[in-house]
Order: C-alpha cells, then sequence, then structure tokens
C-alpha cells in the first residue's frame, strides 16, 4: 500500500476506512500524554508506557465500535474530538481524566438492539485489554490494567455520548454485569 493511500478512503484490512488516521493519531498521542502524566508524571518512561497501553486500549476500543456497526451493513468512521482532547490534558494535571477523545459515527439504520452491541463493543474490548495485561509483568501491566480498566469503566457511565447510555437504556442487567466487572478489574491490582 503506498503512502498517499494511507489517507484515502477504502478498506484497510478488510475494515471500511474513511480518512481517520490524522483523528486517531492525534487523539491516541493527546491521550496518551494526559494517562502518562497522570500517573508517572511526563518522562519518558511513562510517556512510553502511557502511549503503548492507552494506545492500544483506545485503538482498539474505537475499531470495535467501527466493526460492530460495519457488520450492521453502517458506515463508520472516528472523528478527533479537540477540545475534549486539550480538556483531557489539562485535568491530568490536577489528578483526573474526562477521556472523551472523539467517538466512531455512524450511518444508517440499525435497531437499538444493534445499536447496544455497537456501543457494548468499546468497553468489552478495554475489559479484554484489562484482563490481557494483568498477566503481562511489571509498569507495562499494571499501566495496561489500569487504564484498559478505567477506560471500560469510563465509557459505561450512562451520559449522552458516552456507550453506558445506550447500553443501559437496552438491557440494565448487561450494564450491571459490565459495571460490576470494570469496577472489579480497577481495583484488584
Amino acid at each position: 500500500m503506498s503512502r498517499n493511500n494511507l489517507f484515502r478512503t477504502g478498506k484497510r484490512l478488510g475494515v471500511p476506512y474513511y480518512g481517520e488516521f490524522w483523528d486517531l493519531l492525534i487523539a491516541w498521542i493527546v491521550l496518551g500524554l494526559a494517562f502518562a502524566n497522570l500517573l508517572g508524571g511526563l518522562n519518558s518512561i511513562s510517556i512510553l508506557i502511557a502511549l503503548f497501553t492507552a494506545g492500544i486500549g483506545f485503538l482498539v476500543h474505537e475499531i470495535a465500535h467501527k466493526l460492530v456497526a460495519s457488520r450492521f451493513g453502517l458506515q463508520a468512521f472516528f472523528k478527533a474530538d479537540i477540545s475534549f482532547l486539550v480538556f483531557a490534558f489539562v485535568l491530568s494535571f490536577i489528578g483526573f481524566i474526562f477521556a472523551a477523545p472523539g467517538a466512531v459515527y455512524t450511518k444508517g439504520s440499525r435497531t437499538s438492539k444493534q445499536q447496544m452491541y455497537i456501543s457494548l463493543s468499546g468497553p468489552l474490548s478495554n475489559l479484554g485489554l484489562a484482563t490481557f495485561f494483568l498477566f503481562i509483568p511489571g509498569l507495562v501491566g499494571a499501566y495496561g490494567q489500569y487504564i484498559n480498566a478505567w477506560l471500560a469503566l469510563f465509557n459505561m457511565i450512562p451520559f449522552a455520548g458516552l456507550d453506558g447510555e445506550e447500553i443501559y437504556r437496552e438491557n440494565k442487567v448487561v450494564f450491571a454485569a459490565v459495571v460490576l466487572l470494570a469496577i472489579y478489574l480497577s481495583f484488584i491490582a
């Protein structure tokens, strides 16, 4: 694939792609820096570990939304929200992150159950990653486990624009199960 094709629409690894490269890259870097600052300060070790662990968590979360939406025949693309990225970075200096780096926007019709599955795919991917990172020793494992559990828990807040809103509306038992698992994984490290 040529460098120019990376920025055009089409398919990448069988997934419809709408030129989201820069939005994903900017969101990944700013979110990684915010988590590095929060968890260990803006030093090279914390930055590298947070870019890796938060980066994987962020990318897998958003790609999960995109894949599930695409599976239901929807057009889905990620768009970064620069104001929320700046807000997340600034808040990291006072010991908190409001991580809403952007969203996967979808186009097309779907049922409320399909929307629940689309919304659920992001937090579930983070819970899977949090579990995976439990088995990796050292700071990488600790950061990865904590960041991904936290991302899942944060996204389950049942407010407009977050995944939890759709899940809570459609199935309160699934909502509660995911929240309880995210809380558990947030505090076992």
